[in-house]
């Protein structure tokens, strides 16, 4: 990892939140593309999933998310649950952040892009019972969107279509076809 990299690691537990947000922008930029030293972090990332500090969690979340890419060794397939775990946080923004980010894992192989798409499913077809689940939905939705827009799969819209179909408020049914638009 190089210094400047290293720096904007350290530079997250800054008293400063301007230099803490600077730091993040630049690590979630480098997330974008493949890195070189996603495993220099990777062990640390998956110990702050379960961290006190909500700020932390929801980094770490999003950070591994954008690593999966730069993840050869495919620890994703193992860590995935871990991560998961955190779009279900009991801080609701946290869970945001991270079920926002999630669809980067979908963009790291066909194993990884499945896993991703069996969590959405049986998340958006069961998880009726949890607070904000319409907003829940429109991000898993867009998620999927997004994912699409990158690879290009239309497996993927298939599957976006069903579940907005299986949606049966009119309202809510429209609102997450927005995203696809």
């Amino acid at each position: 990892m190089d210094s400047i990299t290293k720096s904007y690691f350290e530079n997250l537990e800054a008293k400063d939140k301007s230099l803490q947000l600077e730091a993040f922008q630049n690590i979630m930029d480098a997330t974008k593309g493949k890195v070189d030293w996603a495993y220099e972090v990777w062990d640390q990332l998956i110990e702050w999933l379960t961290d006190p500090d909500n700020h932390r969690r929801s980094r770490a979340a999003q950070f591994l998310a954008g690593l999966a890419i730069s993840d050869p060794d495919k620890r994703m397939l193992c860590d995935f649950p871990a991560l998961w775990e955190v779009t279900k946080d009991p801080k609701f923004v946290t869970a945001r952040h991270s079920l926002q980010s999630i669809w980067k894992v979908g963009l790291a192989g066909p194993e990884q892009k499945e896993m991703v798409l069996n969590h959405i499913i049986e998340r958006f077809k069961n998880g009726m019972n949890e607070k904000h689940y319409t907003l829940i939905r429109y991000d898993m939705i867009e998620g999927l969107k997004k994912l699409y827009d990158e690879i290009n799969d239309e497996h993927i819209k298939e599957i976006a279509m069903t579940l907005i179909e299986s949606e049966e408020d009119s309202k809510y049914r429209k609102k997450y076809l927005s995203a696809w638009k």
